[in-house]
């Protein structure tokens, strides 16, 4: 699945005033990010897909074919903690056009890790197309270990992991007992380029949104071994990713593309817009001389 190797950009759902889903927004997002990302995630955490309806789900994922201009992959978000609404969303998707489903972890209920591996079984087992696992303990309440994903890593329907746990031992042990051709990929903008340098081979990012071609600059040296550059790049995202996250993913990422002139703010409850304060943060750091550009 080498067309899924770099950066995936974990695309927000622009809203309107009236909180229904703003199209044309969503068409300058795919325009703008297609500068830069290698592939488009579709109706994940920073798409706000909990609180996105199941019919608003399917329209966004077919605008999204219908506006890829670029032709770009498309991977599709569709996980939960009921491993049964799982499957039946799976089944009542049209994948004609979705190259691979990215799969959250079970949240809440939080499973044994021989649940976990049962419930990603079903869910490969039954899915038309690969699956990239979804590891994020900040938000699951529990995590996908190593020893986890290397067992799933053996079903020939599972292609990879979105590892998003912080932990770089237990990605150091993925990578180094992984398959041959196992995709090892960032969950962490900040950690893109250590995880790079272990063995991965891309990034679901949220800042991505944004910034693409920063992106594309950190894959381009990192993938000929020229770390010195993709550390620059990354250097560019330090002082704008902590916003992103004080009150709430997509909050922050959403004031930016507001800024940029990309999309509105709002956010669906219980999410909030960004408060005044943080506002004010993140327009002074993308005023700064090195952030101009976007």
């Amino acid at each position: 699945m080498k067309k899924l190797e770099g950066t995936g950009v974990a695309l927000v759902t622009p809203f309107d005033k009236k909180n229904a889903i703003d199209f044309n927004a969503l068409k300058r997002l795919l325009n703008h990010t297609a500068s830069g990302v290698d592939y488009y995630v579709v109706m994940g955490t920073t798409g706000e897909s909990v609180t996105v309806t199941p019919e608003e789900k399917k329209n966004i994922l077919q605008f999204v074919k219908e506006n890829n201009q670029a032709r770009l992959p498309i991977v599709y978000g569709i996980g939960g903690n009921n491993t049964q609404s799982v499957l039946e969303a799976i089944r009542s998707t049209d994948f004609k056009g979705v190259d691979a489903v990215l799969s959250v972890s079970p949240y809440y209920n939080k499973p044994s890790q021989q649940g976990i591996v049962e419930h990603f079984k079903s869910v490969a087992d039954a899915c038309p197309v690969p699956i990239i696992l979804y590891n994020v303990p900040g938000r699951t309440a529990s995590n996908l270990s190593a020893e986890t994903t290397l067992q799933l890593a053996k079903h020939p329907n599972i292609i990879g992991i979105k590892e998003a746990s912080g932990n770089l031992e237990q990605c150091m042990k993925i990578s180094k007992n992984m398959p041959r051709g196992f995709l090892l990929i960032s969950g962490d903008d900040l950690l893109t380029v250590p995880l790079y340098s272990i063995g991965a081979r891309g990034v679901i990012s949220v800042l991505a949104n944004a910034f693409p071609v920063t992106f594309k600059q950190m894959k381009e040296s990192a993938f000929k071994g020229d770390y010195a550059g993709a550390q620059k790049a990354l250097f560019n995202l330090l002082e704008i990713n902590g916003p992103m996250y004080e009150e709430g993913n997509p909050v922050g990422i959403k004031q930016v593309l507001q800024e940029m002139g990309i999309c509105k703010s709002f956010v669906r409850l219980p999410l909030v817009s960004a408060s005044e304060g943080l506002q004010k943060k993140i327009k002074a750091i993308l005023s700064a001389p090195k952030n101009r550009k976007g």
